[in-house]
């Protein structure tokens, strides 16, 4: 014999969140992905005579800079979606 279904309102603690279509992003490979267009971006620049060799030494740090900050902003902007109080992945 089956049981029968209970009803919504008690299921209410069994619910589990559903997806919101964000999924966590994995900072390490935001950062060196921007590293990687921005080194791309100075060798299009560097490789069409735009930016001469010479005077490309204050743009080849620049890509690592950017990623820097792009990470920094995920790694903040991802913690300010957790729950205040919350502590997930500390030991």
């Amino acid at each position: 014999m089956t049981e029968p279904e209970t009803p919504v309102e008690e299921r209410v603690e069994e619910r589990v969140e559903e997806p919101s279509g964000w999924h966590t992003v994995n900072v390490g490979h935001l950062v060196m992905g921007t590293a990687f267009v921005g080194l791309v971006v100075v060798w299009a620049l560097i490789s069409s005579d735009l930016v001469d060799l010479a005077d490309a030494r204050w743009l080849l740090p620049f890509p690592w800079l950017v990623a820097g900050v792009v990470g920094l902003a995920a790694t903040v902007l991802r913690n300010l979606r957790r729950r205040p109080g919350k502590m997930s992945g500390w030991i």
